[in-house]
């Protein structure tokens, strides 16, 4: 998948959950390892590039789910998110280490972890391996749950706290 330059070309690396589910199938039939991880991805920097790309390492295959604009305010509040949900998913789309873009609304991803059954749920090293969401859930049928480490001093809220202090 990773490859495969037409569906980055063509933009279905966005997808909606029916598709993805079927995608996930023709995958594991394959025997790729599927690898799932989420965020909110708001003003895309190095440290979310890395992020994913440390994620993808750990399997064949990367979906990333997208906090939709209302799941963003809820967390960050209502002066967040600085970019749309619509520019976020395009953005994390274009990523060559990303393979399957989702957007969610609900408050946290558990809905797509149990529909997708991915073999890896990926979270930063920020996250402790028992907080994290759908790890339980992955554990019972033999997935892992990991963390990889983050780019030291690379966040959204740092730049956002930057640039409104230079201007």
């Amino acid at each position: 998948m990773r490859n495969d330059r037409t569906t980055a070309l063509s933009g279905t690396k966005i997808t909606a959950l029916p598709g993805l589910i079927r995608k996930v199938k023709s995958l594991k039939k394959q025997g790729k390892r599927i690898v799932f991880t989420n965020g909110c991805f708001d003003i895309l920097h190095y440290g979310h590039v890395k992020y994913l790309e440390d994620a993808r390492r750990k399997g064949d295959c990367l979906i990333v789910a997208v906090n939709s604009d209302s799941s963003i305010r809820k967390i960050k509040g209502s002066l967040r998110p600085v970019i749309g949900q619509s520019d976020r998913l395009k953005t994390v789309a274009a990523l060559s280490c990303v393979d399957f873009v989702i957007l969610f609304k609900e408050d946290n991803p558990l809905k797509l972890i149990k529909a997708l059954k991915p073999d890896v749920l990926i979270k930063g090293s920020d996250w402790s391996k028992n907080k994290i969401i759908g790890s339980d859930f992955v554990e019972s049928y033999g997935g892992k749950a990991l963390t990889v480490n983050l780019a030291a001093g690379r966040s959204t809220s740092a730049i956002i706290n930057k640039i409104a202090a230079l201007f």
